[in-house]
């Protein structure tokens, strides 16, 4: 059975740093593209960032560029988001997700590129 599995998430004050955590299993992911997304209630899910399944590539969305950093251990079939100096605005639901079908520096921002998603972990900044 494919999973992803997000944690880390949580309640926390403005200007302070997360790092979410997504555990792949029941597949070898290391050939996938991994990226990060957010979604607010009545809002539709937003890019975050993407890896390449190389790692040699990154993609940040605007809003969360020079604050945000994600980064992969294949070995551990882990994808990680690092946020710091978080926002009020960055209070969401993060979802983690696999895009199966991607060269070595693909690194694609569309939720219907990704196959699979996890179930996602809220994170709210207070300001």
């Amino acid at each position: 059975q494919v999973q992803l599995v997000e944690s880390g998430g949580g309640l926390v004050q403005a200007g302070v740093s997360l790092r979410l955590s997504c555990a792949a299993s029941g597949r070898d992911f290391s050939r996938d593209a991994m990226g990060w997304f957010r979604q607010t209630p009545g809002k539709e899910r937003e890019f975050v960032s993407a890896i390449s399944w190389s790692g040699a590539r990154t993609n940040y969305a605007d809003s969360v560029k020079g604050r945000f950093t994600i980064s992969r251990d294949n070995a551990k079939n882990t994808v990680y988001l690092q946020m710091n100096s978080l926002k009020s605005e960055d209070t969401a639901v993060y979802y983690c997700a696999a895009d199966k079908n991607t060269g070595r520096l693909a690194v694609r921002v569309r939720v219907y590129e990704y196959e699979y998603w996890g179930q996602g972990t809220q994170v709210t900044v207070s300001s």
